[in-house]
């Protein structure tokens, strides 16, 4: 009895080490563009795609440098996936996005009679993208984004969590701009309904 079940053990063993060592390597992997709901929308060519312009934004605020922060993340943001190909301020451009950071407001979420234990980051940034052929303004959005962090006794630590909670608000309002943009892009491409058969 003892060694059947000892004999049973031990294949059971080596069964599972068979397993385990055979399934070394085998991993999931997503290919291609992904599914698509509907017809596809047409990529835009990267030469077609129009030239953008994204000065240094203007910020209406008392929090120092996120003007040059979010004009960054904007640039980059744009740049990956906002449909167009963003150019330097010397380059001649199609389109310029022009950026101003109007309100930063830093309530507190939680706290004790004597101390703040958690507070929130708000930023609302407007934005404007200007034809410069026709010097008329085609787009214009209001973006806002908040992020939170803790409150701990150490006033430099605060600062500096606050700064990231600012920089996180302002790489998601660059998300939110350019995703808008993109699907501003693409409404304006497609046929009008007049227009389809």
């Amino acid at each position: 009895m003892a060694k059947d079940r000892a004999g049973l053990l031990c294949s059971w063993r080596l069964g599972l080490v068979v397993i385990l060592l055979s399934g070394c390597g085998y991993q999931f992997q997503v290919g291609g563009p992904g599914p698509t709901i509907g017809e596809e929308p047409e990529a835009v060519p990267p030469e077609e795609a129009p030239r953008m312009a994204i000065p240094i934004f203007e910020n209406t605020t008392f929090q120092p440098n996120l003007e040059l922060k979010y004009t960054n993340y904007a640039r980059d943001e744009f740049a990956a996936g906002g449909g167009v190909r963003v150019v330097s301020g010397s380059d001649p451009a199609d389109l310029v996005l022009k950026g101003k950071v109007v309100s930063v407001s830093i309530p507190s979420l939680s706290f004790t009679q004597t101390t703040t234990l958690e507070s929130r980051v708000t930023v609302t940034v407007y934005a404007s993208v200007e034809d410069v052929r026709t010097g008329n303004v085609i787009w214009t959005e209001h973006a806002t984004a908040s992020s939170e962090f803790f409150v701990t006794n150490d006033l430099q630590f605060n600062r500096a969590l606050q700064d990231r909670a600012l920089e996180q608000s302002g790489r998601y309002i660059a998300e939110d701009l350019a995703s808008r943009f993109l699907h501003h892009l693409d409404l304006s491409r497609q046929p009008s309904a007049g227009t389809r058969e």
